[in-house]
C-alpha cells in the first residue's frame, strides 16, 4: 500500500515531467531569464543589442538566448510541438558605406557556443561549423558568395548548415532589413500542416500573405529539448542589431488531463486509503454529526437557495446593463469577446500594463492566433469610466487619419468596458521627453519636427475636415503616442466632445489637465477648437524645451508654469 504522501509526490513528479506548452512574452528585456553571449548587451529602454556599437568598423557577434530548454518533442504522445513567434528588430548603419552580416532567429541544441562573426552570423562557430544541431531563420543584410546568398537583403531558413534550403528577397513586400526601421517579424510552424511560414512588416500588423513559406515536416529536426533565441554579426562592419520585443510559444502537446498513458494508482492502495477501520467512538461521534446535518440541512437548503437568486437577479442586471451597453455602441470597430482579451492579456496582469490613465489602465494584448499585438483600455468600474468608454468609442470609430491611434475593437462583457486599440511601440511622448536618466531615448531634432507637424496635421483634420467639430479637451504629451518610426498618434478621446461649425460652444466642468488648459477654458469652462490649439502649444513648448507644463524651480518650492516661464525669457 502506498502511503498518501508518496502517492501525492509519484503523482506530482509525472505531472511535472510531462510535456507542456510553453509560452513566454517579453514586451521589453531585462537580464531576468535569459543568457547573453559575446558582445550582446541590454541597452537603456529595455532593448537589447546582439553587437557592438561603435563608430569604426570591427568584427562582433553576440547572442541573445531564452535560458530554459523548450521541449518541442514528447516521446508518450509521439507528438511533435507546433510553434509561433513574434519580435520587432532593427538593423542600421553607423556608417552607411559598411555593412553586414545579419541576424537570426533560432532553434538550437546549443546555448554555451558562441558564434563566429562575419557570414556566420554568430549562429555557428567557424572551426567546427557541424558541430551544432539547428534551425534558424536568417536576416541577411549582406551578400555572402560563400553560403550562396542571393543578395544582402533577403530571409532565409537553415537547418544544420548556414546554406540556406530557401530564401526571399526582403523587398518583395518592400522591406529593406538595414534601413534603420523598425521591423516585425512573425514566424509559425504548425506541425499538423507541415508548413513554416515567416512574415516580415513594417507594422505591426500581421500582413495576410507570408514573405516565406515552406512545406516541410520539422518533426525529423525537432527530437529534443532545444534552446531558442537570436544571434548577430559584423565582419569589418559598423552595423548595429536591435531586437526590442519578443513573444514566443508552443502548442499542440494533448493537455495532462486528457492523456491515455497517465499514472494510475492501483484499487487496492485505493481502498486501502478509504477503507480505514471505524471505531465505536467515532459510530457516536457520527451520530451527532447526523443529527447535526438533519437540523441544519434545511436551513442550509433556503440559504443557498437564497444566495442561488441573489446570484441569478445581479447576472440578470449584468446581462440587461451590457445590452443597454451595447446599443448605445455605433458600428465600425469589431467587437471582440471577453475571454479572447482575459487571455490575450494574460489575465489583466499586472506585468501587461504599459499606461495608466484616470479612468483606467492600458495593457499589452499578445494575440497568439494571429500573432498580432494591440493595447487594451480597461475603464474602471464608474459612472464617469462608462461615460468616458462610450464617448471615447462613439467619437474615434469614425476618424481615421495617419496620426491617430487606430481602434480596432471594443467589448462589454461581464461588467467590463474594454478597448482594443494599435500597440504603439515606442510609448507616449512624455516618456521619452521626460526619461529614467538611466533608461532614456534621446529624440532627435528631426523627430521632435516631425512630432510638431504630424500633431498639427491631426488637430487641422479634428476640427476642420470632420462634419462635426471634434473637440479633445485633454492634448498633452501623455495622450500622444508614438509608433515604430516615431511618428506622432494622438489618443485617449474620453474627455473629447462633438460639436456643430456653426454652433457657440457651451459651459461645461471643465476638463483635462493642469499646464495644458487655456486660461479663458479655466475662467468660462468653455471648450473650443482654440482652447485645443493653446494645448497644442504647450506640447510645442515641451517639445521644444524638455521642460515640464508645471514645474519646481531649483533650489525653491514655488511651481512654476512653462507658459509663464518662457513669457518671461
Amino acid at each position: 500500500m502506498l502511503p498518501l504522501p508518496r502517492i501525492l509526490l509519484v503523482s506530482l513528479f509525472l505531472l511535472l515531467t510531462s510535456a507542456e506548452n510553453t509560452s513566454f512574452d517579453f514586451p521589453f528585456f531585462t537580464v531576468r531569464n535569459l543568457t547573453l553571449l559575446g558582445d550582446s548587451h541590454l541597452k537603456n529602454g529595455g532593448l537589447i543589442g546582439l553587437t557592438r556599437e561603435i563608430g569604426v568598423p570591427s568584427s562582433s557577434s553576440g547572442s541573445l538566448i531564452y535560458e530554459n530548454p523548450i521541449r518541442f518533442f514528447d516521446q508518450e504522445s509521439n507528438i511533435t510541438a507546433s510553434f509561433s513567434t513574434s519580435f520587432s528588430f532593427s538593423i542600421s548603419n553607423l556608417n552607411p558605406t559598411s555593412f553586414g552580416d545579419g541576424l537570426t532567429f533560432f532553434l538550437s541544441s546549443d546555448n554555451l557556443t558562441l558564434g563566429s562573426p562575419g557570414g556566420y552570423l554568430g549562429l555557428v562557430n567557424s572551426s567546427q561549423p557541424t558541430k551544432t544541431r539547428f534551425l534558424a531563420v536568417e536576416f541577411d543584410s549582406k551578400l555572402d558568395t560563400e553560403f550562396n546568398d542571393p543578395n544582402g537583403n533577403h530571409v532565409g531558413l537553415d537547418i544544420n548548415e548556414l546554406d540556406s534550403i530557401i530564401t526571399a528577397d526582403a523587398l518583395l513586400q518592400n522591406i529593406d532589413l538595414k534601413s534603420g526601421n523598425l521591423i516585425t517579424a512573425w514566424i509559425d510552424y504548425k506541425n499538423d500542416l507541415r508548413v513554416l511560414n515567416v512574415f516580415l512588416s513594417y507594422s505591426t500588423v500581421k500582413p495576410p500573405t507570408p514573405l516565406l513559406s515552406l512545406e516541410i515536416d520539422l518533426s525529423h529536426y525537432l527530437k529534443d529539448d532545444m534552446f531558442v533565441g537570436f544571434s548577430a554579426s559584423t565582419e569589418g562592419s559598423t552595423e548595429v542589431h536591435l531586437i526590442y520585443n519578443w513573444s514566443f510559444r508552443t502548442f499542440g502537446f494533448l493537455p495532462v488531463r486528457s492523456r491515455s498513458h497517465t499514472h494510475n494508482v492501483s484499487d487496492s492502495s485505493v481502498s486501502a486509503i478509504t477503507g480505514i477501520p471505524v471505531s465505536n467512538s467515532t459510530k457516536k461521534h457520527h451520530k451527532r454529526f447526523g443529527l447535526g446535518l438533519g437540523i441544519a440541512g434545511p436551513a442550509l437548503f433556503f440559504v443557498v437557495l437564497a444566495v442561488f437568486g441573489y446570484v441569478s437577479v445581479k447576472k440578470w442586471k449584468g446581462m440587461k446593463v451590457e445590452k443597454c451597453l451595447k446599443a448605445e455602441i455605433l458600428t465600425g470597430p469589431r467587437e471582440f469577446s471577453y475571454k479572447e482579451l482575459y487571455a490575450a492579456t494574460r489575465g489583466f496582469h499586472s506585468s501587461r500594463i504599459i499606461g495608466r490613465g484616470a479612468f483606467g489602465n492600458v495593457y499589452k494584448a499578445v494575440f497568439f492566433s494571429s500573432g498580432a499585438i494591440g493595447a487594451v483600455k480597461r475603464s474602471k468600474h464608474s459612472h464617469e469610466g462608462k461615460t468616458e468608454f462610450l464617448a471615447e468609442l462613439s467619437i474615434i470609430a469614425g476618424l481615421r487619419h495617419k496620426n491617430l491611434v487606430q481602434l480596432q475593437g471594443w467589448c462589454a462583457e461581464k461588467g467590463e468596458l474594454l478597448l482594443v486599440y494599435d500597440f504603439m511601440p515606442n510609448g507616449s511622448l512624455d516618456k521619452l521627453l521626460h526619461p529614467d536618466p538611466e533608461n532614456g531615448i534621446l529624440l532627435t531634432w528631426s523627430h521632435r519636427q516631425n512630432i510638431a507637424i504630424g500633431l498639427a496635421s491631426v488637430l487641422a483634420y479634428l476640427h476642420q475636415e470632420c462634419e462635426q467639430q471634434v473637440i479633445h479637451r485633454d492634448i498633452k504629451t501623455s495622450n500622444i503616442m508614438l509608433d515604430g518610426n516615431f511618428n506622432p498618434r494622438l489618443g485617449d478621446f474620453g474627455l473629447a466632445r462633438l460639436m456643430d461649425h456653426d454652433k457657440s460652444p457651451i459651459s461645461t466642468l471643465t476638463a483635462g489637465t493642469m499646464g495644458y488648459l487655456a486660461p479663458e477654458y479655466l475662467q468660462y469652462g468653455k471648450a473650443t477648437e482654440k482652447t485645443d490649439v493653446f494645448s497644442y502649444g504647450v506640447v510645442i513648448l515641451e517639445v521644444a524645451c524638455g521642460r515640464r507644463p508645471i514645474e519646481r524651480e531649483v533650489n525653491s518650492q514655488k511651481m512654476v508654469n512653462l507658459v509663464d516661464w518662457v513669457w518671461g525669457l
